[in-house]
Formats: structure tokens, sequence, C-alpha cells
């Protein structure tokens, strides 16, 4: 089941995400040769009465494209002009490029919603519910109810942003402050090390409030709120990696996706549908950052095309895209590694 839960979270994601290209290239009248779901051999395709795209599933679930007319360096002449990607407005461009970044941010938001409507919408303030007698937290004088402001200095107002501080400095001395019934509160603690079925790991004490609110006013707040606050968290996780206060091994790639599925299954289908939320916001936040081969790196050529007047040579582009896809899959050999690594270890 772990399997078929994997295949359908990123089937679905990448189906939307290609979706929103695909609409707003047919909207700007654009020739798509293939909507393809997948990567690699296709599997079968089929195509609809008086359309030219083919539509087809390939055999790895780990991605998708849209194939559209005037995006390769020698143009298709038996395309009319006007029917070609590279003939169309910088708006028509951007739209159809931004489009599948978009739509993961949205399908993000309705799945938020969905989970919040049925299982209630958690507070996301970082706001301690409960601090346990004999470890750090407790011995530092943290008190529940106490509502955690800052980590070493850098933000931690929400759970979100706190997990992430945390995680950042693991291992290390943690200086909080924290606001008590309207004073701001000083405190100074380190994780314990313990070990959990032979595993060590470290452990501060202390739980944040899992209180939570229902209705559908909650529930739209929490799908939007939630969805800022993953964001905020990511770019954190990024300035965090070139800074090196987290390492690539933090990262989690297919393997460690389906390992996290796998886990998620378990604890009921609600949390499958978060989990599907979190990898969307994911992949619309990698993608939106101006990395060749991503969708990030062809809206900044875009914008490079606007400020110079004229296009940019394409087989400049398609280079640099080639190189940034070559970098991208060495990257995700290593991450994928460290997932097969943790999973066996």
């Amino acid at each position: 089941m772990t399997i078929i839960y994997f295949i359908i979270i990123l089937g679905v994601i990448v189906f939307i995400h290609e979706l929103g290209h695909f609409i707003f290239a047919k909207k700007s009248g654009i020739y798509v040769y293939e909507f393809s779901i997948g990567m690699g051999p296709r599997l079968f395709k089929w195509n609809r009465k008086n359309d030219e795209t083919d539509y087809s599933i390939r055999l790895f679930p780990i991605g998708g494209f849209v194939q559209m007319a005037g995006e390769e360096i020698e143009e298709d002449t038996s395309i009319p002009k006007d029917k070609r990607f590279s003939s169309k407005t910088f708006g028509q461009k951007f739209m159809t490029v931004i489009a599948g970044i978009m739509m993961n941010f949205i399908l993000a938001i309705v799945l938020l919603f969905i989970v919040a409507l049925v299982s209630g919408a958690p507070q996301n303030k970082a706001i301690v519910g409960e601090v346990e007698e004999g470890y750090p937290a407790s011995e530092s004088g943290l008190m529940p109810g106490d509502e955690f402001v800052t980590i070493n200095g850098k933000s931690a107002n929400t759970s979100d942003k706190l997990t992430l501080q945390l995680q950042a400095n693991i291992g290390e001395e943690i200086t909080a402050e924290v606001n008590r019934q309207g004073e701001i509160k000083k405190i100074t603690f380190s994780p314990k090390i313990v070990k959990e079925d032979g595993q060590e790991s470290y452990k501060y004490g202390f739980q944040i409030t899992d209180e939570i609110e229902r209705g559908i006013l909650p529930a739209i707040e929490y799908a939007f709120t939630k969805t800022f606050s993953l964001v905020h968290q990511m770019i954190f996780v990024i300035f965090y990696l070139i800074t090196g206060q987290l390492s690539v091994s933090s990262l989690a790639g297919p393997v460690g996706i389906y390992s996290v599925v796998g886990e998620a299954a378990s604890a009921g289908f609600i949390n499958l549908v978060y989990l599907t939320a979190f990898i969307s916001i994911n992949v619309g936040f990698i993608n939106f950052l101006p990395i060749p081969a991503f969708d990030g790196g062809r809206i900044l050529f875009l914008i490079i095309e606007k400020i110079k007047g004229k296009p940019v040579d394409p087989k400049f582009e398609n280079t640099i895209h080639s190189i940034g896809f070559f970098l991208l899959m060495a990257l995700m050999i290593l991450i994928t590694y460290n997932d097969i690594i943790r999973l066996i270890g």
C-alpha cells in the first residue's frame, strides 16, 4: 500500500503542477506536443479528437513535463510562428511558466483546509503545553504556557520556526526568550542524549500545545497561515544549507519521501492528505528558486530577456539548463544515498 500511496501522492502533485503549465499554454495559443505524467520510457499514450496534444504516462513517477513548440534550439517550422512559445508576449510566457508553481500552492491550501476542517485547525504559536520532569527544559525553569519568541537570537514564534531553529542548533546549548504572561524571560538549556530502540537522539523535555479550533473560518485561516509559515521555514532551510548550519544529509529524496509516506499512512488517511500538502508546497517553493532546470530558472531568463529587450540565445539558455539538470541529478543521487543509509541504519 505504501508504494500505491507514494505513486498517487507524487502523481497528484506532478499532475497539478503540469496542469498549470498546460492550461496557460493552451490559453495563450501555444502548440503543445505532449502532456506527460512521469519521466523515462512511455508506458502508454492517448489523443483526443481534434487535439494536437499527446497525453502520456511514463515509467518513473518523479516528474512530468508539458512539451511546447518554440522551446527547442531549432524551432519547428511546421508549427505556425504565432503558436510557438518563443513568439508569445512576456506576460503570456511568464504566466505559462509560473502557473505550475501557483497550482502547487493552491493544491496545498485546499488540502490544508480539508485537514483543518476534518481534524480541527491547530494553533501555530510556539506555546509550551507540557514540560517533563528530569529533563533540561524543566531544570532551566521553562513552564507550561510560556511562548517562545527567539532561539539563539533567531525568531521562533511559531511551531514551524521553533522546530527549524532546534534542528539548526541540534546538540548545542539553547538560549531562548519566552513570553511569560507579558514578561520576556531568558532561559538557557542544552539537550539530553537519550537512547530509544538502540538509537541515540537529543531530547529537551517539552512539548508544544496541541490546542485546536473547529469551524470553516479557522480552517481557512489555518490553510493560508500554515502555507505561508512552511514557505518561510523553507527560506530559512535554504539559508542554513548555504551557511552550513544544516547539511545536505538533512534533506530527503524519493526514498526518504517513500519512508515518510509509510509512516503517515500508518497514522491515518488525514496524515497522508497533510503530507501531500507539505510536499506540494516543497515542489512549488523549489521550482520558484532561480536555479537552472527549474521553473524559477526559466523565469529568470524571461526577466533577463525583458530587461535586454531581446531573447536570450536559445543555445546558451539550453546549455545552462542542461548543466543545472545534471547538477540536480548529482544532488539527487547524493540525497538518495543518504536516504538509503538512514533506512538501512
